[in-house]
């Protein structure tokens, strides 16, 4: 897919802001939860590694 916007294709539930949404969601639930400790650290970090690539590194690998 080449073009300027690869989220064009894209449902409702997979667009930048609901991306972020969720994940902000669920750090903010987690540290509720868990407070600020290791275990918060360990449950958001997959949470921060999807958002990263799905807000940064996807849409740049579909513009090539």
């Amino acid at each position: 897919m080449t073009g300027s916007n690869p989220w064009r294709s894209k449902p409702w539930w997979c667009q930048p802001w609901s991306i972020a949404l969720t994940g902000c969601s669920w750090m903010a639930l987690t540290y509720w939860v868990l407070g600020l400790s290791v275990w918060w650290g360990l449950a958001i970090f997959p949470v921060v590694v999807w958002m990263g690539y799905f807000l940064f590194v996807w849409p740049r690998l579909m513009r090539r």
